[in-house]
């Protein structure tokens, strides 16, 4: 299943320097403290971290501020364990004329202009016309606000324009800017402050829609609460199988010298998933900052919004070619598997059989937290959460990826109809209180299961096109890995 990952052909570590003093982290508030602050709970994925009493002593309030090598040391750890975020309002402003702007275009006179008027003379700017039919008017564009103007005699594609005007970077970032966006005025100020950590390839920011004249229709109210390129309000690390595990390339801010030849060209799907994770994969940190924000204009009429759906899931065939089961749509452990398994049967021995399984994996747990205080309670907690995480998994493999099957499954089993219906209430109810859309219960519902459907059709025609069912199988993960790192003892609990 495990395909060869590409590797970078620019830095192929990360640089060795510390975080600088005065740097301050923040534990996340997913993160929970046990046993008087020697014990973390939480981070991507979930992990126990038992400190030493000094290192707990460094943590105040939740923050931590980087003093010398050793809180340096904790600080670089936290970050890289997903349990702490940079306090990003207190990091040092960075010189903006070290930013060159990328833009690639296609037929887009009027939105690139929109983007360069935003964007002002801050940067230099590169405008990479993809083979538009009328380049006359995106070259006239450009000049009216200064931009190199790089013209493809054929359609190459995002990545590979991308990829031409990152050849003409001489500065030591770039942003990637797609010409369908606009750029708050403190999207990449906030976005450059990132890189006063040396460990960090790349930024993005938080994506919303783009308010334009016009009808208020209600699939646009559904992208503004619940688009795919909005990742949510909460910061984070970004790599396989992290809460945030992917960035659009709606806009990035990167090290030039880290992305060597860029983005796959081959790829015109899911290309920013795949740098991404070859960047993570280098040992890179790649950070997503909700506080920076930029407006996309995001497709209305549902026609077009079904096919970029379903375009979107055919990526997901090519990504499991190069990143193996990373792009799995559900990660459980054996027991998590079987607990799933035994409610969705809905038998007579259903919730004994649930019951005996959560106890046996609370049991096993807690044999690997003895040095917390409360080993059997921390244990029942991540039980609790990998049982909740696994019922939710279960319930979005039938709702989105496997949906075809279960639709089928439903015209001869009573119990998957029930189990079908009560997922789909389950989680408008729980995702339009999370989202508070301005929609009314039906249409949210609606637009909810035309999204998992029109992106499950792609994900199935990019296996059926690609002969390989491994982007739609479940990872069944049959070890717990332990950390030798010397920070920390962590253990990664089943989910």
């Amino acid at each position: 299943m495990s395909g060869p990952v590409h590797p970078l052909t620019g830095a192929d570590r990360p640089a060795s320097g510390s975080l600088p003093t005065g740097f301050a982290v923040r534990l996340n508030r997913h993160v929970r403290v046990r046993d008087s602050g020697r014990t973390l709970v939480g981070g991507a994925p979930t992990r126990v971290a038992h400190l030493a009493s000094r290192a707990g002593e460094l943590i105040v309030n939740r923050t931590l501020r980087v003093r010398d090598r050793a809180s340096a040391t904790l600080a670089d750890r936290l970050l890289e364990t997903g349990m702490a975020d940079p306090i990003v309002e207190e990091l040092p402003d960075l010189d903006l004329s070290q930013v060159t702007v990328v833009v690639p275009v296609r037929d887009r006179p009027a939105a690139l202009n929109r983007l360069l008027v935003c964007i002002a003379d801050r940067h230099r700017v590169i405008v990479v016309d993809d083979a538009s039919e009328d380049l006359a008017a995106i070259a006239e564009v450009a000049a009216a606000h200064r931009a190199e103007l790089v013209p493809l005699a054929q359609n190459a594609g995002p990545a590979a324009a991308r990829n031409a005007g990152l050849r003409r970077v001489t500065t030591p970032y770039v942003a990637f800017v797609d010409s369908d966006v606009v750029l708050e005025p403190d999207a990449l100020p906030i976005l450059l402050r990132h890189f006063a950590d040396p460990r960090v390839a790349m930024a993005a920011p938080r994506v919303l829609g783009l308010r334009l004249p016009g009808r208020d229709r209600w699939i646009r109210r559904y992208e503004d609460a619940r688009s795919s390129l909005d990742l949510g309000v909460e910061p984070g690390i970004v790599r396989p199988r992290a809460p945030v595990s992917w960035v659009p390339s709606a806009c990035l801010l990167a090290r030039v010298d880290v992305l060597g030849d860029g983005f796959s060209a081959d790829m015109r799907v899911g290309e920013d998933v795949d740098l991404v994770w070859r960047l993570a994969n280098q040992g890179w940190r790649i950070r997503y900052e909700p506080a920076a924000i930029v407006r996309h204009e995001h497709r209305t009429a549902v026609h077009d919004w079904l096919r970029r759906k379903a375009f979107y899931g055919t990526g997901a065939h090519l990504l499991a070619q190069r990143h193996g089961s990373n792009v799995a749509p559900a990660v459980l452990a054996p027991w998590s598997a079987g607990f799933a398994l035994a409610l969705l049967a809905q038998r007579r021995w259903s919730l004994p059989v649930a019951g005996l399984i959560f106890a046996a994996a609370a049991a096993r747990i807690s044999t690997k937290l003895k040095r917390s205080d409360h080993p059997t309670r921390l244990a029942l907690s991540l039980t609790a959460d990998g049982a909740v995480a696994a019922v939710w998994q279960a319930a979005a493999l039938l709702l989105r990826h496997w949906w075809p099957l279960a639709a089928v499954g439903c015209l001869f089993s009573r119990r998957l109809r029930r189990a079908m219906i009560a997922a789909t209430v389950l989680d408008t109810v729980v995702d339009l209180r999370r989202t508070k859309a301005h929609l009314d219960p039906f249409r949210y519902a609606l637009a909810r299961r035309l999204d998992d459907a029109a992106y499950s059709c792609g994900v199935w025609h990019g296996a059926i096109r690609g002969r390989s069912l491994s982007a739609l199988l479940p990872d069944i993960q049959r070890r717990t890995r332990t950390s030798k790192r010397p920070t920390d003892k962590a253990v990664r609990p089943e989910r």
